[in-house]
């Protein structure tokens, strides 16, 4: 089994997000044998709570269902247990490895937009404060990213 996870801040919008586009991924591909995937945030802001509801709102526009409740990642068990810690951007990446216990935890951290084939993102924007076009560029840059990461977990 694969584990994979997807951080961003607050994990309301763009974590939760990733998760709902995996998950609906792994089941177009017939891939729920072999992964799984969760999401948290750096921050404890948004513990307990849903996605945002405009989060929710865009991504059940495209099929996906934002299902997870805010958590703060875990350093201890998230590490231990997840293969892929995604990051949505480089604050977050940077907040992840200071969370590394060690190289091999360092190893499982990557952005989000290492697998997205166009090259045009360099990360994924927090939409949060933003208008409805920052929740769709979100959507968008998460589609193309997970469609890569799940073929790069196909060539496995």
């Amino acid at each position: 089994m694969v584990n994979i996870l997807f951080v961003c801040l607050g994990n309301i919008c763009r974590s939760p997000a990733a998760e709902a586009v995996f998950n609906a991924m792994i089941k177009k591909n017939g891939l729920e044998a072999r992964v799984q995937c969760d999401s948290a945030g750096t921050a404890a802001y948004h513990v307990g709570e849903p996605a945002d509801y405009r989060m929710r709102q865009f991504a059940n526009n495209r099929g996906y269902q934002c299902t997870s409740i805010s958590r703060q990642v875990n350093p201890k068990h998230d590490f231990e247990h997840f293969d892929y810690i995604m990051a949505m951007d480089r604050q977050n990446l940077n907040d992840l490895k200071a969370m590394a216990r060690n190289e091999s935890d360092r190893r499982k951290l990557f952005l989000m937009t290492d697998f997205a084939d166009s090259g045009k993102y360099n990360s994924v924007p927090d939409p949060y404060y933003g208008g409805d076009a920052g929740f769709e560029l979100v959507l968008d840059i998460l589609e193309e990213s997970c469609s890569g990461l799940i073929k790069k977990l196909q060539e496995k």
